[in-house]
């Protein structure tokens, strides 16, 4: 550092014919010169004050040297010791004050600068088919309700014409939290519901038809994990009761929807099959997307998907819920978002929805 280093007049003076003593006052300069750290003052005030330091060493001197000289040269030795201390002491505190003006200006905010704008993240691809999903049933007169996930036996079974005995109603398949005896079923028994159908009747309860509603959300069972199955996936439950309501509304909505979804070229099917809240039952598939029904490895060479249940909704269930079966009738679907988004994006496996791998879900 080329630091200023001004010597006292009469310093100067009593060294300009001492060319040894001022050779050492242009040590002391030089040494001032070179701090540019606080260890580098410690280094300088050894070498100039310390037992063996270049100050020291003058009057150390003293006592080999003339008589008539030691008054001139002890006074050189104290004013240079008081200049060094003096100095060494400013250049110190010059060294400190540099030191914290550059640590406030690293951490000083300016605050006339923008603001730093932060990364904005995007809705993960499940909510975005559950939003696309949802705003084609709304675009088509339907209302949104949800229901709890921690669901009564009585809505998620019994209700929805499930006899005792069937398969789903067994601890192999269904979450119990509470059950109230292993052998015979009990409406009062407590568990993770299966599908979001129970909002259909708790719905059918509180209300009278007609009734125009969706309810998407989570749905558990007991599957195991692999490419295609997950205890806890979410499903779109719609459903729809009036008057007149007959299978043919029911086929003209899904093939509506289908197209709105996968685009206006989809060919639309539907195969019997069977539910116990839905009578007759069918199974929606639509083209698929790869070979438009000629047969691939995506469709299993079959040439359709399969994308959903649904049906006209049993007269049983109106009996649960106090509607007439001669007056109303009505029907109903649900789907699984997985599988939707498995298909519109060509994904293979289910379990990367859920990794959370910013590389997959960056590219939705």
């Amino acid at each position: 550092m080329n630091r200023k280093v001004d010597i006292e007049p009469r310093l100067a003076e009593l060294t300009s014919t001492r060319p040894e003593l001022a050779a050492i006052v242009d040590q002391v300069v030089e040494s001032f010169r070179e701090c540019e750290t606080l260890t580098d003052i410690g280094e300088a005030r050894i070498k100039l004050l310390g037992k063996k330091g270049s100050i020291t060493g003058i009057f150390k001197g003293l006592s080999s040297a003339p008589p008539e000289e030691k008054p001139a040269i002890g006074e050189i030795g104290n004013l240079l010791r008081s200049w060094a201390e003096s100095a060494l002491e400013q250049t110190e505190r010059d060294l400190t004050a540099a030191a914290r003006e550059a640590s406030l200006r690293s951490r000083a905010i300016d605050v006339t600068l923008p603001g730093r704008r932060l990364p904005v993240g995007h809705r993960h691809l499940i909510t975005q088919v559950i939003d696309e999903v949802v705003s084609i049933f709304v675009s088509l007169g339907y209302r949104v309700e949800t229901g709890p996930e921690v669901e009564l036996d009585y809505y998620n079974f019994e209700a929805l014409n499930t006899p005792s005995y069937h398969p789903a109603r067994s601890l192999q398949d269904t979450f119990y939290v509470l059950r109230h005896d292993v052998v015979h079923d009990n409406r009062d028994d407590i568990l993770l519901r299966a599908h979001t159908s129970p909002v259909q009747v708790r719905v059918m309860e509180s209300r009278k038809p007609p009734l125009y509603v969706l309810s998407p959300g989570r749905a558990y069972r007991k599957d195991e994990i692999d490419a295609t199955h997950s205890p806890m996936f979410f499903q779109v439950e719609g459903f729809a009761v009036d008057r007149g309501i007959d299978m043919g509304d029911l086929k003209g909505t899904l093939e509506v929807f289908a197209r709105k979804l996968f685009g206006e070229e989809r060919k639309v099917r539907f195969r019997p099959h069977f539910f116990p809240f839905t009578e007759p039952s069918a199974e929606m598939d639509v083209s698929c997307f790869a070979c438009d029904t000629s047969g691939c490895g995506l469709c299993k060479g079959v040439g359709w998907l399969e994308i959903l249940g649904c049906g006209m909704i049993d007269p049983k269930v109106f009996e649960h819920v106090g509607y007439d079966p001669e007056e109303h009738t009505g029907f109903a679907f649900g789907m699984g978002i997985e599988r939707i988004a498995m298909m519109k994006y060509g994904i293979e496996d289910m379990r990367i929805l859920y990794e959370n791998d910013a590389r997959f879900l960056r590219q939705f």
